[in-house]
C-alpha cells in the first residue's frame, strides 16, 4: 500500500512517496521567504514590458514576480493581487522569476500550500518521521536518490540516462550495453520513472537509441505511459529515437533544489545526519570551512539541532574535506 513518509528536517522538509518498497516521488521543500504556488498575495506592478500584456510587479516581500496577462485598466504603478502559478526557480547563470496573474475579483490574500499540506490534501496516508525513530527514508533509498539527483546519472551499465538541465527543456541522454530493440523500451522506462522521482517537469527530451522499425519506437513509446502518471503530453518517438514530454510545471524540481547550493545541500545533509546520530547528546560535525561558514551564520539551526539531540553542537572546519565529505561524532 501507497504511503508517503514525511520528514520535518532542519532547514528543510522532505516526503517520498513510497510505492512496493521503493521511492516513486520525492519531494523536498527548503526553509525560505519565496512564494509559494497557489499564494494570492499583495503586489505592485512596476514595470511593463508588453502593454496589457506582460509585466513585473514586486510582492511587499520584495520579491519580483512575471505577470500576464495585465488587464486593460491595470497601469504602471497599480497595487493588485497576483496569483503565484510558478515558483521562482534557479536556473544556471540567473534566476528565472515567479510566475503569476493577477487574482480573480473577490480572491482573498493567503499563502500558497506547505509541503505538508499538499501531501494531506492527497488521498494517500502521510507518516511522519521523527529523527528518534528509524530512518525510514534512507532504509528505501533516499541518499543514493540525492546523489542522482546531483550527479543526472541514472542506471547501471546494461542502461543508463544522463539528465542534463538546461535553460530551453530538461534532455535525457540513453546508453548503455543493451541492443537498441531492448535498450529503447528499457531506457524509456527509467526515463519516466526519473521523471517522476525528481519532479521533472516543463519541456523534457528523451533521446532514445535509433530503433529498427516503427514497431519497436511503439513499444518504448508504451514503457513511458506505463509508468509516468498523467497528465502529460509527449510526441510519438521519432525515425532518430526522441520524444518530447510536457509536464505542467509549478516549481522547482529535486534535482534544481539539490543544486542550486552545493553548500546549503551539504549543510543540510549534515544536519539530517547529525539529528539521527546515536543517542542524542552532545555530537561534533566536522565539514569543509564553506559550511562551517554556513552553519555559524545559520545559529537558529544550531540551537535547533542542540534542542532536538539534548545536548551541545560543535563545528569543526576541516579545509582538507570536499562539501561531501563532512562527517559526524
Amino acid at each position: 500500500m501507497a504511503e508517503w513518509l514525511y520528514e520535518e528536517g532542519i532547514g528543510e522538509a522532505r516526503a517520498a512517496l513510497i510505492e512496493k518498497g521503493r521511492i516513486v516521488e520525492a519531494l523536498v521543500e527548503r526553509e525560505d521567504a519565496a512564494a509559494r504556488a497557489g499564494a494570492v498575495l499583495q503586489a505592485r506592478l512596476i514595470q511593463s514590458i508588453i502593454p496589457r500584456k506582460r509585466g513585473v510587479a514586486r510582492l511587499i516581500s520584495g520579491e519580483e514576480v512575471l505577470v500576464e496577462p495585465i488587464p486593460p485598466k491595470v497601469a504602471e504603478g497599480a497595487n493588485i493581487l497576483v496569483e503565484i502559478l510558478r515558483e521562482a526557480i534557479a536556473e544556471e547563470g540567473r534566476e528565472k522569476r515567479a510566475k503569476g496573474r493577477v487574482a480573480q475579483p473577490g480572491a482573498k490574500v493567503h499563502s500558497g500550500a506547505s509541503l505538508l499540506q499538499r501531501l494531506r490534501a492527497t488521498d494517500i496516508a502521510v507518516r511522519p518521521c521523527p529523527a528518534h525513530e528509524e530512518d525510514r527514508l534512507e532504509a528505501h533509498g533516499w541518499s543514493e536518490l540525492m546523489d542522482e539527483a546531483m550527479s543526472g546519472n541514472v542506471g547501471g551499465e546494461d542502461a543508463a540516462l544522463r539528465i542534463f538541465l538546461t535553460p530551453a527543456m530538461i534532455l535525457i541522454d540513453i546508453d548503455g550495453s543493451l541492443p537498441p530493440a531492448q535498450l529503447g523500451p528499457k531506457g524509456a522506462k527509467l526515463s519516466a520513472q526519473a521523471i517522476r522521482r525528481m519532479g521533472l517537469a516543463g519541456s523534457i527530451g528523451i533521446d532514445l537509441p535509433t530503433m529498427n522499425n516503427k514497431d519497436e519506437r511503439i513499444v518504448a513509446a508504451a514503457q513511458i505511459d506505463k509508468y509516468l502518471p498523467l497528465p502529460f503530453e509527449r510526441t510519438a518517438v521519432n525515425g532518430f529515437g526522441f520524444v518530447q514530454i510536457i509536464r505542467k510545471r509549478e516549481r522547482a524540481n529535486l534535482m534544481e533544489v539539490m543544486r542550486e547550493d552545493p553548500v546549503l545541500t551539504a549543510a543540510l545533509a549534515l544536519l539530517r545526519q547529525a539529528e539521527r546520530y546515536g543517542n542524542g547528546g552532545a555530537v561534533t560535525i566536522t565539514a569543509a570551512s564553506a559550511i562551517v561558514d554556513m552553519l555559524h551564520k545559520r545559529s537558529d539551526w544550531i540551537e535547533h539541532l542542540a534542542r532536538r539531540r539534548g545536548g551541545e553542537v560543535t563545528l569543526r572546519a576541516d579545509a582538507a574535506l570536499t562539501l561531501a565529505a563532512g562527517h559526524v561524532a
